[in-house]
């Protein structure tokens, strides 16, 4: 009798332990799905026709007239599509207006213009010439106009991302600690020009039995979080300058506010891929003593222009 009851005790154990492991390898198959599904809707906006990849010039400014179109004396030479000359870019501390030549069509959000001032990096004052895209962008105390191309050379020859392995290890949860009133920090971007950090706060987190601290500005767009980070792998198997990271919001627990840290949902900058971007490194905070070896990998090299 008691061998039978140590027999069926014995069933239901291992019962018990295989319905645990079919339901643990149930969650861990789609929190995979999830991270792959992530990866191939950040590829395909990178891909898209406004995506980073359309990036396909970036033109300092001078005080004074600033010729752009298609023949190659102006200032700002376009590819063929656009006019030869197409207009004026009139940039006097600061401040940059654009003049069309008269019969070039062109629009700003969807309006026809032939004139109009252009505030730096933003959308609504985009200007439309054909396949062209064309805009005041600011990096640091320089002024330029930067151009976007649907047939950019760097969209047609992309070769795809890389991505190592999914890791759920990299997958931490951190402490957020929000500052009053956001805290500046001097910073630079790849090109050396000197930019402002303002952090909304930092992440606490311990990886790998080490605890480290990530400070965090707003997101672009939504209410998470944009992270700019370095680790040991940088310069190795991920781009040298920094890794971006884009938490979500953050959820109140017991202890305070916490935030999810995917380390496989880490990207490279634009400038990864790109050459006519200008992307920010890590404040020495962000810059992280131990190897991640997850996320996206670097951009074979040959392709970069």
């Amino acid at each position: 009798m008691r061998s039978q009851k140590n027999s069926n005790w014995g069933f239901v154990a291992t019962l018990a332990a295989l319905c645990f492991a079919t339901a643990f390898a149930a969650e861990n198959s789609s929190y995979h799905q999830s991270v792959e599904t992530w990866r191939k809707n950040y590829e395909a906006k990178l891909t898209s026709d406004t995506g980073w990849l359309t990036v396909s010039g970036i033109f300092w400014l001078h005080e004074g007239e600033n010729r752009f179109g298609s023949d190659p004396l102006n200032d700002i030479v376009l590819p063929p599509s656009a006019p030869p000359v197409a207009g004026v870019f009139d940039f006097h501390a600061g401040r940059t207006k654009v003049r069309l030549e008269k019969g070039v069509q062109a629009t700003i959000g969807g309006k026809p213009v032939e004139s109009a001032e252009l505030r730096p990096d933003e959308k609504a004052n985009y200007l439309t010439l054909g396949d062209l895209t064309l805009y005041v962008h600011v990096s640091g105390t320089r002024f330029a106009i930067r151009l976007r191309d649907k047939n950019s050379k760097v969209r047609k020859d992309f070769t795809g991302l890389k991505w190592f392995r999914v890791d759920e290890s990299y997958r931490v949860t951190a402490k957020y600690v929000p500052y009053a009133q956001p805290k500046e920090f001097d910073s630079q971007n790849i090109l050396g020009d000197p930019i402002k950090v303002k952090a909304l706060g930092y992440m606490l987190f311990t990886l790998r039995g080490q605890e480290f601290r990530l400070e965090a500005e707003a997101a672009d767009e939504g209410p998470g979080f944009f992270i700019v980070f370095r680790d040991l792998t940088s310069g190795k198997s991920t781009y040298p300058a920094s890794r971006f990271l884009d938490p979500d919001a953050p959820k109140d627990g017991p202890d305070g506010k916490t935030v999810e840290l995917d380390f496989n949902k880490a990207r490279n900058p634009p400038c990864a891929y790109n050459p006519y971007t200008t992307c920010p490194v890590p404040v020495p905070t962000n810059r992280l003593r131990v190897e991640i070896p997850v996320g996206e990998k670097l951009y074979s090299r040959e392709h970069m222009y």
